[in-house]
Order: structure tokens, then sequence, then C-alpha cells
């Protein structure tokens, strides 16, 4: 696999007169389906290369893993592409790397009824249904409980002195939140984590030993979801999904299938990226000491400008595919229509074009445009909302009741070239005592209390 250059694979766009702009290019070694680099953390530097050599968008020919892709690496250039839906569509052959008819199992219904893999007006449509359960209004409901969740999973740690940071802090809230919003048994987040990690952590041995636990592990979760949603259609509920599967826009209201796409694409984006962004912003503290200095002495001050650094520095999502419906140009290269190309996240949120000093983690930078979210244009975040609520409410507490936490180990990561994951941090810190925090009631009927609005309503919070 190779980038183009004057040697190697032909550029498959005819540049008239003009020489291709990325003719003089030379990334012999940049081999983005080498999912080893990936979890040795070597891709940062071939990204970095490709981004600042010009023009910022090259040719990758992927040899026999794929048709070959426009890598755009410059935010300027990705925020381009992202917004502009009626040139570069998600639909088409989805987001991801691999190309369709590669696709295995559930892959394949996946890139037909998933919102991520939409386009226009179908994708606008299906957005509008499921805005519904996302408003502030209703995010803004589950603070409260939230809160309550941080203050007991940091209850079952602080006295250990030490923990595994991934799977005893940062993975909890998020799934705890979903939980809760979809009604789901808080003791079957663990179910999820499992299923999630095994359809995210598709090539790494740990996780899947061969293509059928994947398979296995999306028919899981699709199967949980669908049980779900035949329990909330026969005895409607006050929880988020009774309020999807009564959204009607325009007449429409969302089918069997697109609400189980739905929750599987909820368990998967809202518990794997949150997960490693809280993960990866911990890390970025342990490398740049004198920011946590500065955030945990008073956490409410940086909070706002903190958590944005956060998502920037963890670029959850490395890439997402799209397939050009036209001719295109960016950067000085004409992209034709049917060619496939690569959004780099990772690459976007270092380029110096838009962040000063791009490789420090700051938490008072501001501006701070990063495209973890999405960069605008119709696929923005749906979830954002959530997520910084979680990331704030976590780094919160672990300032507040973990103030020396330090790095006690090696990271373990995830072999993936999608999901920028940590699988495992050993932490350490001075052991405190427990508050013994009593837990708030869920806040749903599904869950055992009636009389609620929306999954949410006014709560005290049980510690302070």
């Amino acid at each position: 696999m190779t980038i183009v250059d004057g040697e190697s694979a032909v550029c498959p766009v005819d540049h008239g007169e003009r020489s291709c702009p990325a003719a003089d290019a030379d990334f012999a070694d940049a081999d983005f389906w080498d999912f080893d680099m990936f979890q040795r953390q070597e891709h940062h530097e071939i990204l970095e290369r490709m981004r600042e050599t010009d023009p910022g968008v090259h040719w990758v020919d992927e040899g026999d893993k794929g048709s070959g892709y426009w890598a755009v690496t410059r935010h300027a250039h990705l925020k381009e592409v992202n917004r502009r839906a009626d040139v570069f569509s998600s639909a088409h052959s989805g987001t991801q790397m691999r190309d369709p008819e590669t696709r295995e199992g559930v892959s394949g219904v996946a890139s037909e009824h998933t919102l991520i893999d939409m386009d226009p007006p179908r994708h606008t449509r299906y957005r509008k249904l499921v805005n519904r359960g996302f408003t502030p209004r209703m995010i803004n409901l589950l603070e409260d409980y939230l809160q309550n969740r941080t203050d007991i999973i940091l209850d079952r740690v602080v006295e250990k002195g030490r923990c595994d940071f991934v799977r005893d802090i940062s993975a909890e809230l998020p799934l705890q939140a979903i939980a809760e919003m979809m009604g789901i048994p808080i003791e079957d987040r663990s179910k999820v984590f499992d299923w999630t990690n095994a359809m995210i952590g598709s090539e790494d041995p740990e996780f899947v030993k061969s293509r059928d636990d994947i398979i296995q592990a999306a028919a899981e979760l699709f199967g949980y979801s669908h049980k779900l949603q035949m329990d909330r259609r026969s005895t409607p509920s006050d929880d988020i999904v009774t309020t999807l599967l009564s959204a009607d826009i325009d007449g429409h209201a969302l089918t069997e299938l697109e609400f189980d796409m739905f929750f599987l694409l909820l368990c998967v984006a809202g518990n794997e990226t949150t997960r490693n962004s809280i993960t990866r912003g911990m890390m970025a503290f342990f490398d740049f000491p004198d920011q946590w200095e500065k955030f945990a002495a008073d956490p409410d001050l940086h909070m706002e400008t903190a958590v944005e650094e956060i998502v920037r520095w963890a670029s959850p999502v490395m890439y997402f595919r799209r397939q050009a419906l036209s001719d295109h140009e960016i950067g000085g290269v004409r992209i034709a229509a049917g060619d496939k190309v690569l959004m780099w996240h990772a690459a976007a949120n270092r380029d110096p074009r838009a962040f000063e000093d791009p490789w420090r983690f700051d938490i008072e930078r501001t501006p701070n445009d990063h495209i973890s979210f999405g960069g605008g244009g119709p696929h923005y975040c749906l979830g954002a909302s959530l997520a910084r609520m979680e990331i704030r409410l976590t780094f919160r507490e672990i300032a507040r009741r973990m103030p020396d936490i330090r790095i006690d180990g090696e990271p373990d990561y995830l072999r993936s070239n999608f999901i920028g994951g940590v699988k495992r941090l050993p932490v350490a810190y001075s052991p405190s005592p427990s508050r013994n925090t009593a837990p708030l009631h869920r806040l749903g009927s599904a869950a055992g209390v009636s009389g609620t609005a929306g999954f949410g309503g006014h709560v005290e919070r049980t510690a302070s």
C-alpha cells in the first residue's frame, strides 16, 4: 500500500496539463490497514507528514485491501467535506474504510439503516425523530442522576489507592447514562460493555477470536434492543425508548429496524467515544502535569475550555469515510465522482493552521474549533451535549477526590484504525474514605418509578 508518487500507483484523476498535486509525496510507510501501527501509536507521525505535505490531500492505493481513497488531513478541507453532503455521501458506501462488498454479517444492514450512514433528506427525517430524546432539556434532566452515579463510581475505587482507570472509571458513566436513558437494568451494562468492545475491537484478538464473534456480539445487542422495543410498544413508559417510538414527524415514525439500528449506534458511539475521550483526557493530564495542577486547583473555572480541549486531544473517532457523488476540487486536487474519501479527524485536530501549538494540551485553549463532534454539517454529533456532561462530571469528581492521581503502568491501546481506544490504564492515588453515597432512584417508570416527566424531573443529590 502506498501513497501516490512518481514511481508508484497511478493517480486515478486526470489533472489535464497540470501535474498531480500529490506527485511529490512519499509515504511508502503509510499502511492504514496496519492495525499494529495504530496500536503502537505510530499513526500520528505519518498523518502529520501527510498533512504538512502539500496539498494535504493524497491518494492512497490500498492494494488488495480496497479501491484506494483520498486521505483528507487538513482541518479546513475536512470541514468542507463534512458540510458538503450533496457531494460527499455517507449513504453510498457507508462510513467505514472497508469497501461494502468486503463487509460481513450485520455490517451491510447497518450501512443502510444507521444514522451516520444516511444522506439528506432521509438523514434529516431520521435525525428529527431521534432528536426528540436528545434535546438540551432532556439531557439536562439526567444531570442530577448522573452526578449521583459519578459519586458512586468514585466511591468504589477511592479507598483502594489504585485501579484500572478504563474499566473502573471512564467506562462506567457512559454505560450507566445509556442504561438510564434507555431503561436498561444497571446490571446489564456489563453486557453492553462486552458487546461494544467486540464490535469496535474487531481487529483486536483480545476481544475477537474470529469474525463470528463480531456477528454474535452484534446479533446479541440487536436482539436485546428488539426485546426492549417490543416491551415498550406493548407497555409505554416515560423513558427515551417510548419517546422515540412515539415520535412522529410529518407522518413518519421509526420502523422497528430503524429503532434497533439506532439503539446499536447509541450503545457503540455513546459508550466507546466518551469512554476514550475521558481516558485520553486523563492521559493528557499525565503528560502535561502543569495543566492538571491548574485544573485541579479550580475545576469549575477551567471546565468549559478543558472539556473542549479533552475532546480535541482525544479525537476518539479517527476517521470517517465519504464517497464523491460528483467531481469536486479540494486544495487543488480534483476528486472525481465515485472516488472514496477518508476524513482523518486525528490529523485535522492537530492542524497548526487551525490550532496554535497543536501538540500542546492546553485547558485554556480558545478558540477551539475541533472537529471531534463532526465539524458542522448534517452529521454533527447528536450526543455532543451528553458527552460534554459526562466528561465534566467525571473530571470534576476526580479533581476533588483523587487530586494526586498518577499513571501506574503502561497503557494498553486498542488494535484499531477507526477508534482511538485504550483498553487499560493503571492509575494510583492516595486512598481516601468512601462517602458511601446512597443511589438515587432510577428516574423513569421503566425503572420502577412513576410520575416523572421524560426520563428526568428535578431530584436532589444524595451527597454533597
